[in-house]
């Protein structure tokens, strides 16, 4: 759908944002969304931290 406007929440501070990284941060953590605001507090000297990938708001058309 041209022009349609996708929406996600961060996680932590649950405010909407164009970008998001998909995230573990829990010894037993499911994938989550993080905004960049966020992100250092959970990948900073984390061992459980891992990155699964970045979502973007508007997606690019191919």
């Amino acid at each position: 759908m041209p022009g349609s406007i996708r929406v996600k929440l961060c996680e932590l501070c649950s405010q909407p944002a164009p970008m998001l990284y998909r995230v573990k941060y829990k010894e037993d953590g499911e994938w989550v969304f993080v905004c960049p605001e966020c992100w250092p507090i959970i990948s900073t000297d984390n061992p459980f931290y891992v990155y699964g990938g970045t979502w973007k708001a508007k997606k690019n058309k191919k």
